[in-house]
């Protein structure tokens, strides 16, 4: 199939131009778009990442970037991965390479100045496409145009050689899958991923968590987590899953034209258990941030749609959004509210008579929740709330 890239906004960048000169100034064909930027521009979404692809040596790109006065970092120099930093964004130039040793997490690779070579250690034909910079002339060894076309997504040559190679393309390829499948997906892909998911549990789990927050920000990844679930797969990674959960919230993030976020969804996929939460999180290496948020999505109660406004008092916007949506509650409430400052202090509460200490803190309390309850009315209304809680006995 020939094709050409279709003319975007970042094939027009002026940095972009100024690093094929750097590279490639006789037009020798020494270096070409290549992956997620390409695949992104024909699939008509949004391009995040440019890399490009050379059969010059690393040393060279360095001393070529060098000549043009572009800054090179030398990012991945044992795999020749040198990055360009330009003016409206880095790209990682890398020379074309093959693999020489893998052991299911890590390639010991050669460089090589063969394309074909270099597009088939690569993991799925959509991501083996490459463009030419000056004539966006694409180059398709494997069939990747018509996968793309076809909203298939197939494993470049035999599916479990290339998931023995990195045992992390199982969650790639249920990843692309969501985001660039259709059903019925590839059989040779599926059957590959089910007899091999065991070699899973040999990776970081870095690598894992990062993957599957990737997978879980995609629109609706939902048949693709119940597929994974099916395949066995996904309890592989992630044990405490039910995918059956996930429809009902993205529905709910739908409806509330929310935005898909990754965490709150594997909330969702987790039973409501704190503890549990924070040995997920643990387990793949979040950050403290991202544990704590966790932790409180899973901490929610079937009451927490009662009064949106008290829970956000309570937990915080965000917190609370996220608790809403997973009780499938509007979120209008909250939405665009400032939460207010409780207006009482316990000098006011001393200053009536009450010496400081363990009554001063009831009264406080007291006080502060008939205030939420009558939906945080202003100072004076506090004011009549202290004096029937002093004039009440106990």
């Amino acid at each position: 199939m020939t094709a050409t890239l279709p003319a975007a906004a970042w094939t027009a960048r002026a940095d972009l131009a100024a690093l094929v000169a750097a590279l490639d100034p006789m037009h020798e064909g020494l270096c070409r778009w290549v992956g997620g930027a390409v695949r992104d521009t024909l699939a008509d979404v949004p391009v995040k990442d440019i890399d490009m692809a050379t059969s010059l040596l690393p040393e060279a790109v360095i001393t070529r970037l060098a000549a043009a006065g572009i800054r090179a970092v030398p990012t991945g120099i044992a795999h020749g991965t040198v990055t360009a930093v330009l003016g409206d964004g880095p790209v990682e130039v890398t020379t074309l390479r093959r693999d020489i040793a893998t052991d299911g997490r890590h390639a010991t690779v050669a460089f090589s100045s063969d394309w074909h070579e270099d597009a088939a250690r690569r993991d799925f034909t959509i991501n083996a496409l490459y463009a030419d910079p000056t004539t966006l002339a694409i180059t398709d060894f494997f069939g990747g145009l018509d996968d793309l076309a076809a909203r298939r997504v197939r494993f470049i040559g035999d599916a479990q050689a290339r998931i023995r190679e990195d045992y992390l393309r199982i969650l790639r390829y249920f990843r692309f899958q969501a985001r660039f499948g259709a059903l019925p997906a590839d059989a040779e892909a599926e059957h590959a991923c089910a007899a091999l998911a065991a070699g899973l549990k040999g990776l970081s789990r870095e690598r894992v968590g990062w993957e599957l927050i990737r997978l879980l920000a995609h629109p609706d990844p939902a048949p693709t987590l119940a597929r994974m679930a099916d395949l066995g797969v996904l309890g592989q990674v992630l044990p405490e899953a039910d995918p059956a959960a996930l429809p009902a919230l993205i529905a709910t993030e739908t409806r509330a034209g929310v935005a898909p976020d990754a965490l709150r969804r594997l909330a969702a996929l987790l039973p409501p258990d704190p503890l549990l939460a924070e040995t997920v999180a643990a387990r793949l290496r979040f950050s403290a941030a991202q544990k704590k948020r966790l932790a409180v999505a899973a901490a929610r109660r079937p009451d927490d749609a009662d009064d949106a406004r008290a829970l956000a008092y309570r937990l915080g916007l965000a917190d609370a959004r996220d608790r809403l949506l997973l009780a499938g509650a509007d979120i209008a409430p909250i939405a665009g509210w400032t939460v207010p400052r409780f207006p009482l202090k316990g000098g006011a509460i001393v200053a009536r008579g009450i010496h400081a200490g363990p009554e001063v803190a009831r009264i406080l309390r007291q006080v502060e929740q008939r205030w939420i309850a009558e939906g945080f009315p202003d100072a004076r209304r506090v004011e009549h709330l202290l004096d029937e809680a002093l004039s009440s006995p106990g």
